[in-house]
């Protein structure tokens, strides 16, 4: 599993991650927003399968 989430990526996903759970657990989203599991669980990993299939990287190889 190659890494394909760059610095930038990563945080934004865990922000927004982050933020969904949080008004999902509030009450003030419906139950889709627990998908922010799933974008902190990318960016914890640095890896997304979404990516992988359409052949998209946002990770500098520098």
């Amino acid at each position: 599993m190659n890494k394909n989430i760059g610095t930038t990526d990563k945080f934004l996903r865990l922000i927004f991650g982050i933020a969904l759970v949080i008004a999902t657990a509030t009450g003030n989203l419906p139950m889709w927003g627990w998908v922010g599991i799933v974008l902190i669980a990318t960016a914890l990993v640095n890896f997304c399968l979404l990516y992988k299939i359409i052949g998209v990287s946002t990770r500098s190889d520098t």
